[in-house]
């Protein structure tokens, strides 16, 4: 084993190079002999050398260098409606519709927040990681009371193996909640497992899915999370998120009316977050890993949604899904000017590029939850 700086995934998670080699270079155990073939059956060969060639040509045209002013003008856009929530509720009153009209903002708040947290947490911001770790820390904690090892820990294994059961922490939900994928449905039919009714699992998505994912459990895992890691640093964070958030507040609502305003913020943050985020992968294939090459391997897990202003702010540009899993380090406002390069290699190896409307793609994760459920109560019921 040898650190190989042109192998896809180093590239596509690291920024410094030289600095990976460092710690990698200590788990060299041996050299392959002369007789050993140097490249997996398992890799598309000519995929892959295409797939570097494009890397390079990606950073010849400077994509991976962030535009600075961007991000600094979505820090401002979060700031000013956090603000402009606070100032209805103490202009208004806390009656109903300025109560409502503030969770919504704080809503948009937390779902954008999360989209920028996301773009330091990829060090897609800045040249140095250290600081990219930084303000990743603050926006995710100190804006979104939630921990950054926390996401790291989770988000990387997505990246590396997205949609591989057993390796993608994102479909940890099969078998216990959704039978997903056809191959893994079947198998759970045919193995007669059955942990939940997953022939209605497409209706009680509504229910344990969009609304349920972050007030009634992220909420508390994450708090179980650096406690039990001893992240201090990431607890410390948070715990200014909920200092600020009590003490703007509380004068306001009391106590009551802050405990529903941050369940009903959670609540609307929830699904943003879930409908934004599956509609990428929940329709596309999933199995277990089959060790194929990195472009193939994202590629058959993600899909991308048509491009737009609206789309492109709703999903904080994760409607470029594609290119994201492809080059995770990119800054995402150069994400549309890599797809036609993207498009072109996939068309060139006959692989599917797809893409489609935003409410066809909210659609599908229903359909495919559905097509699913029906697969392994057919096996179920007749193997």
């Amino acid at each position: 084993l040898r650190f190989d700086g042109s192998k896809p995934t180093f590239r596509a998670f690291h920024l410094d190079k030289t600095l990976v080699k460092k710690y990698m270079n200590p788990l060299l155990i041996g050299e392959l002999a002369p007789d050993q073939p140097s490249f997996e059956p398992s890799k598309n060969k000519k995929l892959v050398e295409d797939f570097r060639e494009l890397r390079a040509t990606v950073e010849k045209m400077g994509l991976l260098k962030p535009n600075r002013t961007f991000f600094l003008l979505h820090l401002c856009h979060i700031l000013v409606l956090d603000v402009a929530a606070w100032l209805t509720i103490w202009y208004f009153g806390s009656s109903t519709v300025p109560f409502i009209f503030s969770a919504l903002l704080l809503g948009t708040v937390q779902a954008q927040a999360g989209w920028l947290q996301h773009d330091f947490g990829h060090l897609s911001v800045f040249s140095e990681s250290k600081w990219n770790h930084w303000v990743h820390k603050f926006v995710i904690g100190h804006l979104k009371g939630a921990p950054a090892s926390w996401w790291n820990h989770l988000h990387f294994q997505h990246h590396a193996k997205p949609n591989c059961f057993r390796k993608d922490p994102d479909v940890n939900m099969h078998p216990l909640f959704f039978a997903l994928g056809k191959k893994l449905s079947v198998e759970l039919g045919e193995q007669k497992k059955k942990f939940m009714p997953y022939n209605h699992q497409h209706k009680y998505f509504f229910i344990i899915g969009p609304p349920a994912l972050v007030p009634l459990y992220f909420q508390w895992y994450i708090f179980y999370f650096v406690v039990q890691r001893k992240q201090w640093v990431d607890l410390a964070w948070m715990l200014t998120f909920y200092i600020r958030f009590f003490l703007t507040y509380l004068p306001l609502l009391g106590v009551k009316g802050i405990l529903g305003l941050h369940l009903l913020v959670r609540f609307i943050e929830s699904n943003w977050f879930v409908w934004i985020t599956q509609m990428n992968h929940i329709p596309m294939h999933i199995d277990y890993d089959k060790n194929v090459d990195w472009f193939s391997t994202q590629l058959q897990a993600t899909c991308n949604v048509r491009q737009s202003l609206f789309n492109d702010w709703f999903s904080g540009h994760l409607n470029f899904q594609i290119e994201h899993h492809l080059f995770p380090t990119m800054p995402r406002h150069n994400y549309w000017k890599v797809a036609p390069l993207v498009k072109s290699l996939c068309a060139k190896h006959g692989i599917e590029y797809h893409c489609k409307p935003l409410l066809t793609a909210f659609a599908d994760i229903v359909y495919s939850l559905k097509d699913s459920g029906e697969l392994w109560l057919d096996a179920y019921l007749h193997k």
